[in-house]
C-alpha cells in the first residue's frame, strides 16, 4: 500500500509531474524552493528526500535534476477514483457530473478516427471533475495514452496526459501531434529546418517530420493522471 503523503510533499510530486510534461525535465532544488517559497534549496532536498523515502521517486546524486517519477500522486487520481468506470455499454451517454468551483470538468479522449478532429463527440469517452490546482496551465481535455513510447519520462499505456490546445509548441516540449491519420504523443525537437518527433523509449525510433508531410499540432501536454488505481 502507498504511503500517505503530507500536503506539501503532494505539491511537490505535482511541482515535479509538471515541470516533466511541460519543459521536459524535472525541477532543481533551487526552482522547487523558489516557486514554493522555502528559504533554501536544502529545504527542497529534505522534502524531496521524504518523497524519495516513501517510494515516489527515485533520486540521483551528482545532478541538480537527478529526480525520476516512479508512482502518481494519490491526489491527482482521486477524482478518477470517484468517477464511474470505463465499461459502461457502448451505447450509453457521457456522464457528466457537477463541476465544482475548484474543479474542471474535462473530456476523456479516447481512439481518435482519421481525419476527424480529437475532441469530436465520437471520441469522448466521458467527463471527469479534476483538481484545478493539479496543472501548471489549464488543460482542454485528458488523452487516453496508447503504447509505450514515452515509457521513460513516466507516461504509460492507459494513463491521461492533460493536454492544453495550441498550434505551436517550444523546442522539447511533450506534444500531442497528428501525422498523416495517426495521433501521437512525443517529444518536439526542431534543429534548423528540421522538425523531428521523439520518443522516451529506446525500443522505439524518432519520427522525422518532412516539409510536404501531413502534420499538426493538436496540443501541448501541461500534466499527467495515474489511472492504475482503478483496475
Amino acid at each position: 500500500m502507498a504511503l500517505k503523503l503530507t500536503a506539501r510533499q503532494s505539491q511537490i510530486l505535482d511541482l515535479i509531474r509538471q515541470a516533466i510534461a511541460v519543459d521536459g525535465r524535472p525541477p532543481t532544488r533551487a526552482e522547487i524552493a523558489d516557486t514554493l517559497g522555502f528559504r533554501s534549496a536544502n529545504a527542497a532536498e529534505d522534502h524531496l528526500r521524504a518523497l524519495a523515502r516513501k517510494g515516489v521517486i527515485r533520486l540521483s546524486a551528482g545532478t541538480s535534476r537527478g529526480i525520476q517519477l516512479v508512482e502518481a500522486n494519490e491526489d491527482a487520481t482521486q477524482a478518477l477514483r470517484r468517477a464511474p468506470r470505463d465499461h459502461a455499454p457502448d451505447d450509453a451517454p457521457p456522464v457528466r457530473l457537477a463541476q465544482a468551483a475548484d474543479h474542471l470538468l474535462l473530456p476523456i479522449v479516447g481512439r481518435v478516427a482519421a481525419g476527424h478532429p480529437i475532441l469530436a463527440a465520437e471520441h469522448v469517452e466521458r467527463e471527469i471533475p479534476v483538481g484545478a490546482g493539479l496543472f501548471s496551465q489549464t488543460p482542454d481535455y485528458l488523452l487516453r495514452v496508447r503504447g509505450a513510447s514515452m515509457r521513460d519520462v513516466g507516461i504509460l499505456d492507459g494513463d491521461l496526459l492533460a493536454v492544453r490546445r495550441s498550434p505551436e509548441a517550444r523546442n522539447g516540449q511533450i506534444v500531442v501531434a497528428r501525422l498523416g491519420t495517426e495521433v501521437t504523443v512525443k517529444r518536439l525537437e526542431r534543429q534548423g529546418g528540421r522538425l523531428r518527433l521523439l520518443p522516451e523509449n529506446p525500443d522505439f525510433q524518432p519520427i522525422l517530420v518532412g516539409p510536404g508531410d501531413d502534420f499538426a499540432l493538436e496540443g501541448i501536454a501541461v500534466g499527467l493522471i495515474r489511472t492504475d488505481a482503478l483496475h
